[in-house]
């Protein structure tokens, strides 16, 4: 998955969250854009667009942004940051068998997941199902076992070198509100081409490539019924990468056949997916 962009209201504040909070490093900033990741790889690009209102909590749209780190270090600092400057933003906790997530909200309303990966020795298939769970993770407890001193100091500062961060991070997965998981299944795994790795009825679908957990989810519990996205604050561009051009262009000709309007620019395929949210693919060579 590449970078998720976000359409805000308040781009100094959502600035202030993603880089004083959850520690990421603001790798530009131009004008009404500003882009933060890790080293040099995107993870949230946000888009000033004041003139834009707040969509319902009912349409489609963005559930969370789920930033993965390499090592539980980093993944503590990074909560121990976001709850000491951002406190009201924390929503919750759960150890879900294949990783270990912590949940908040910013302060624009957009989901945000912080996980560890466990490794993929320990996930378990049963006939292409992966095994995931939401067991209750105690965040103290997180912060006790895995925030060591480099890591407290670390998370103190603000607008951080990029030298002073702990570990990588990058967007691990991305998970969607939508009106059914149906038009869900049918576009993403039939058309776009992902595998599904779980289900949860017609409540969520987890789908994913080469073997991973979850790229991306698609769940209806707040949205079930909901029809197109209009233009609004939140969700602005889900970005996935492929391999290499040739995998670009064969998926250009699936969509082709499946009659879905793309638009390509020579660099990218951009569409719309049932529900109006933005997807575009590069490919990463």
């Amino acid at each position: 998955m590449g970078a998720v962009t976000l359409r805000v209201a308040d781009l100094d504040g959502m600035i202030r969250y993603y880089r004083d909070g959850v520690t990421l490093d603001l790798l530009s900033h131009d004008g009404p854009v500003a882009v933060l990741g890790r080293g040099t790889t995107p993870i949230v690009i946000l888009q000033h667009a004041p003139e834009l209102k707040h969509a319902s909590p009912r349409d489609a749209g963005l559930f969370h942004t789920a930033i993965l780190f390499d090592t539980r270090e980093a993944l503590a600092t990074a909560i121990y940051s976001v709850a000491s400057r951002y406190p009201g933003t924390f929503t919750g906790s759960a150890d879900h068998l294949v990783s270990e997530a912590f949940y908040f909200t910013d302060p624009e309303g957009n989901g945000v997941e912080l996980y560890f990966d466990r490794d993929r020795s320990q996930w378990s298939w049963v006939h292409g199902t992966v095994e995931m769970a939401t067991i209750y993770l105690d965040p103290n407890g997180y912060l006790r076992d895995h925030l060591g001193e480099a890591g407290a100091v670390a998370a103190a500062m603000t607008d951080a070198t990029p030298d002073a961060r702990l570990g990588s991070a990058i967007v691990g997965h991305v998970h969607l509100s939508v009106g059914d998981v149906a038009s869900a299944r049918e576009f993403y795994v039939d058309r776009l081409g992902f595998e599904t790795t779980a289900e949860m009825g017609d409540q969520a679908l987890f789908v994913s490539a080469g073997g991973y957990h979850h790229h991306m989810a698609m769940n209806t519990w707040n949205s079930r019924g909901a029809g197109k996205r209009g233009l609004a604050l939140g969700l602005g561009k889900v970005e996935i990468v492929v391999p290499t051009a040739d995998d670009l262009g064969e998926l250009g000709e699936r969509m082709e056949h499946f009659k879905v309007g793309t638009r390509d620019d020579g660099r990218t395929l951009s569409f719309d997916d049932p529900w109006a949210n933005l997807v575009e693919v590069r490919a990463a060579s």
